[in-house]
């Protein structure tokens, strides 16, 4: 028999994940609210039973991060989550307009691929998971290669407490031969509908190449401004709280702190207290040494690590209890390496004398992370005004990065893809969630004629007289004028369901059927005639 290099035997597999993909999409397509929520609930229960073990596996086998934080990170692509998204609308009927006659159905994108980056390895799975099924889809998983055993386990898990609650078979699967060339295939698989990308910035542009919809993710390098009204105690340690959470490997976490000259000594001093330490040049030049290869790219053996452990890799001394470090910093660009994303514990720091300096400051960083994050510590409404046209799709206020970014202090939605929007080359600028898995489709009934549009349009006659006279003069005559333009009226269908109609139940006349209104019954008829069209039912 013969036998097929690694990556030859990668492609099949990818293969058959997609066609094992594409069966389960298609069965899952016409599950109920209740079937799918059903599902969700069962997972989330898996989910939070194995969140410590997940968790561990993670950390042992990346080595990056803390373990009672990825346990969080668990919690929230789960639990969390699931309360947040428990009610949106993505199945049927979404919305209603009885003024425009408009029906807005929500449809299964079908077959999702998900790429997972070894930062967040389960954490990623299960979210994905989540709001694939919410919105009726299936999914298959691309894990980097540096965590294919924590994340194969994720996979697992979500798969089999989906299948236990009613799912189809292979809902949730994932690459075990673990290859570039698995991946690509699976890009361009022609069973795989959109693609949702976390990771690094070559594997997003890959993505995007694919040609396929995808919703992507640029670098984070989020700024965070103490500004002088700011409560420096407070505005610290969100910082601090955010910075070290899971070791920074977050990418809306803080990269960068800028102060004042006014209110820099008790910023410096409120750091040290809370457990920062301050590099000098020297020290910085060795740091950098560490964390950068080929100029600014983040070193992989670095990214997530403690204060303590890079400290001690670089030959230097710190306090016992050392949270991160801080390195100053005079510019932003090649000379000043830690003006870019650092996914540790590490933060440059920048002074400035005013708010003017801040801006122009904030800008040259976000280049290299455009789109993405940006903190303000500010009691300023004015401030905050004049932030808020920054070149960020997350503008947070008197917060952390990580926490408020990705939806967990703030109003925002929870989620683990935070989209960058054109500034940063992502199809979306908000946190990705399952009313962005859908196809939404309209159902529009005639109100008016085709041949009578310019009998009915007042502007136009208001701008083009002559035509419109000439146009009326052309326009066949009807036997009888309607008072209303047709089909305007009986309708009294409710958004999500069909029973809450007044008369969805009543039978329908002949006569009824022959009259120009269309009842609540037809309607729903007519919808469901649409839909079967579509599938081809």
């Amino acid at each position: 028999m013969q036998e097929f290099d690694f990556d030859l035997q990668s492609i099949q597999a990818a293969r058959e994940l997609a066609r094992r993909g594409k069966v389960a999409a298609n069965q899952i397509a016409h599950y109920s609210e209740e079937q799918i929520d059903r599902i969700l609930r069962n997972m989330v229960e898996a989910a939070e039973a194995n969140a410590e073990v997940l968790a561990q596996m993670a950390v042992e086998e990346t080595g990056f991060g803390v373990v009672c934080d990825k346990v969080y990170k668990n919690h929230m692509a789960s639990g969390l989550l699931y309360e947040q998204i428990r009610d949106k609308k993505t199945i049927g009927i979404i919305e209603v307009d009885e003024k425009k006659q408009t029906i807005v159905l929500a449809e299964p994108v079908g077959l999702l691929m998900g790429i997972v980056p070894s930062t967040n390895p389960t954490s990623t799975v299960l979210y994905k998971s989540m709001i694939a099924i919410k919105a009726r889809n299936s999914i298959v998983f691309s894990p980097h290669p540096a965590a294919a055993k924590c994340t194969a386990m994720a996979i697992k898990i979500m798969n089999d407490a989906a299948v236990e609650a009613g799912a189809p078979e292979n809902v949730i699967q994932g690459i075990s031969l673990s290859t570039m060339a698995a991946t690509n295939e699976l890009m361009h698989s022609p069973e795989v509908a959109m693609i949702i990308a976390t990771g690094g910035p070559g594997m997003v542009k890959a993505a995007y190449s694919s040609g396929k919809p995808a919703l992507g993710v640029g670098a984070g390098n989020s700024p965070a401004y103490i500004e002088r009204t700011a409560d420096v105690p407070a505005a610290v340690r969100r910082i601090m709280a955010s910075k070290t959470f899971d070791n920074g490997t977050i990418c809306a976490s803080e990269q960068s702190v800028i102060c004042e000259t006014c209110n820099r000594d008790a910023v410096v001093a409120e750091f040290t207290r809370q457990g920062a330490y301050f590099l000098n040049e020297e020290e910085c030049r060795k740091v950098c040494t560490l964390l950068f290869r080929n100029g600014h790219a983040m070193s992989p053996k670095f990214v997530g690590r403690s204060a303590q452990v890079i400290a001690d890799a670089a030959g230097i001394s710190v306090p016992a209890g050392t949270r991160v470090l801080i390195g100053e910093q005079h510019g932003v660009g090649d000379a000043w390496p830690l003006s870019y994303e650092k996914l540790t514990s590490v933060l440059a720091f920048y002074t400035v004398d005013n708010w003017e300096e801040a801006c122009d400051l904030s800008i040259a960083l976000l280049q290299n992370g455009i789109g993405h994050t940006m903190s303000i510590h500010t009691e300023s409404k004015d401030i905050v005004r004049k932030f808020s046209i920054k070149p960020a799709s997350r503008i947070l206020i008197n917060t952390g990065g990580t926490q408020g970014g990705t939806g967990l202090s703030t109003g925002l939605d929870i989620a683990l893809t935070l989209g960058c929007g054109t500034w940063g080359g992502s199809s979306i600028s908000e946190n990705v969630g399952p009313e962005h898995l859908i196809n939404v489709k309209r159902v529009a009934n005639g109100l008016i004629e085709p041949v009578e549009l310019v009998a009915h349009d007042e502007l136009f006659a208001k701008y083009h007289p002559e035509l419109a006279k000439k146009h009326g003069a052309c326009a066949p005559v009807s036997a009888a004028a309607p008072s209303e333009p047709k089909g305007v009226s009986g309708i009294t269908y409710s958004a999500g369901c069909g029973c809450c109609a007044p008369n969805a139940s009543a039978p329908v006349s002949d006569g009824e059927r022959k009259s120009d209104v269309i009842d609540a019954e037809e309607l729903k008829r007519m919808v469901e005639e649409l839909v079967n069209a579509f599938k081809g039912v």
